[in-house]
This record gives C-alpha cells, structure tokens and sequence, in this order.
C-alpha cells in the first residue's frame, strides 16, 4: 500500500483515523544506526510498524525490527510518544492515519540482515551518513532525540 506523509501541510487531508504504532532506536556495538529503507514511501527510517491484537508495545517493537531488518532486538528504553496531528499519513485506500508512535531505545541481541517486503534496504547506518539519507522529519525527530540520551522521555 502505498502512502503520502503530510508534515505541517495546510492542504494535508483530515485524518480519520488513530492506529497505534512503535519504532525502534538500535545501535550496534559500533554505534552504527539500523535503517530501513521503506518500499512504500522509499524513504529511510528506523524500523517500525503498527500494534497488532494481543500484543505488548514492547513485544510489536521486537516483531517489527525482526519483520523488517532480520535483526533480533531487546528494548531497554522509551525514547518518546510521538503524536503530531499536524503529521498525517494519507493511504492508497482513502485511510487518513494521525501519526501516533511510540519509539523504543533498543539493542540487538541477534539475527542476521536482510530485507523484507517492507524494506527494500536493510543496513547499520554511521551517524555522520544520515544527513545523506533522504528521511522524514518525523523520523529525524526520533533519530536526534535518540542519539541525544534524553533523561525523560519525549512527548507531544
């Protein structure tokens, strides 16, 4: 399913619906930064997805690093909620999602690289690359807030 995000956009459509979602901040021992490159927007981003029923937030952030990158994650953190109804993303099938997500500070524990259906690259990102990388402010938000080791939690 393909997708648009509206950020801060006055012609951005009326959201009509609230999901909720998480992503995951991991770095390897080398302080590299997992990445996917996403196959519906081809934008880069920190891996992610949304809760599905019966599931812990937690547990949805180690399913989806694991869908989305082959990399098996132990999350040791809340980096922030992040919930901007100025961020909307508008689906192929007419559903207009606010942005609702809940990004994890985690480390991997195992696995191996590899993409998937969702992700056309998978990859361990330096830091001082990422301002090479075509990635939603959204998303950048989530990156910098991680790599600052905020005490608290970010919230809006």
């Amino acid at each position: 399913m393909a997708r648009i995000d509206h950020y801060h956009d006055p012609d951005a459509p009326t959201a009509n619906s609230i999901r909720v979602a998480v992503s995951a901040f991991v770095l390897d021992d080398a302080n590299q930064l997992l990445m996917i490159r996403r196959t519906d927007n081809d934008l880069y981003a920190i891996p992610g997805g949304g809760l599905d029923p019966g599931e812990t937030v937690t547990q949805a952030a180690v399913r989806e690093v694991q869908e989305e990158t082959g990399i098996d994650i132990e999350v040791t953190g809340l980096i922030g909620i992040y919930s901007n109804p100025d961020h909307v993303i508008a689906y192929d099938d007419g559903e207009v999602r606010q942005e609702f997500s809940i990004c994890f500070r985690a480390r991997p524990i195992g696995g191996s690289l590899r993409t998937s259906s969702e992700s056309k690259e998978a990859a361990w990102i330096d830091q001082s690359k990422l301002a090479e990388l075509t990635i939603h402010p959204s998303i950048r938000l989530r990156i910098q807030h991680g790599f600052d080791n905020r005490t608290e939690p970010y919230y809006t």
